[in-house]
């Protein structure tokens, strides 16, 4: 994934944000491993940026240390607040793991499918634009 030159981008702790033309929220993934501190100031981060709104996203995923399961209750719980629905783009088998790992015992609570093309990942969000 090329970072846009022509668009601006919020830099955050987790993760940097700019907006698709089409009003898909895109977030470009970092590594630093998730706790709920800091799920919690990137969520105030995405209120900021979205004026309070739920937005689709398109996530381009990296490798990042598995979260704690506190981390992940409260990132699971986050979700509906800020997205309507999220298409992660990643190598094949990293997206599968997190949805793994996140939602072992029950349903995503926002509708999520991985890509490995962000293309078909864009036009499989633009139904919840």
């Amino acid at each position: 994934m090329q970072r846009p030159t022509n668009k601006p981008i919020i830099e955050g702790e987790i993760a940097d944000y700019y907006f698709e033309d089409n009003g898909i929220l895109v977030s470009l993934s970092k590594t630093p491993k998730r706790t709920v501190e800091n799920i919690s100031r990137n969520v105030a981060l995405v209120k900021k940026i979205t004026g309070n709104k739920s937005v689709p996203l398109l996530i381009y995923l990296c490798k990042s240390p598995v979260p704690d399961k506190a981390t992940q209750k409260f990132s699971t719980e986050q979700l509906p607040q800020i997205y309507k629905a999220m298409a992660m783009v990643s190598k094949p088998g990293l997206a599968a793991f997190i949805m793994k790992l996140l939602f072992k015992f029950r349903k995503p609570p926002i509708p999520m499918k991985s890509f490995t093309d962000d293309n078909e990942a864009k036009e499989w969000l633009k139904q919840y634009i």
